[in-house]
């Protein structure tokens, strides 16, 4: 499941940095990069999204520090 995080975070920091860039510059990258193929700009969204919600669901597990917070310690 390790790759699932890694691929899960970085997705996650992808759309994040989109968002930023978004509301900095008005410069939509993931648009510019993939808005020219159909359908293609929604799925990277999608995933983004289910990145994200996964990493917010398995966060607890995954950090050492919220786990101890969270009264689930490792």
């Amino acid at each position: 499941m390790k790759w699932l995080h890694i691929v899960a975070f970085t997705l996650t920091v992808v759309g994040a940095l989109n968002w930023g860039l978004v509301g900095l510059l008005d410069l939509n990258l993931v648009n510019a990069i993939f808005g020219s193929i159909a359908g293609l700009e929604t799925i990277v969204y999608i995933l983004v999204g289910v990145s994200a919600v996964y990493l917010v669901v398995t966060h607890k597990n995954d950090c050492k520090i919220c786990g101890a917070m969270m009264g689930g310690a490792k």
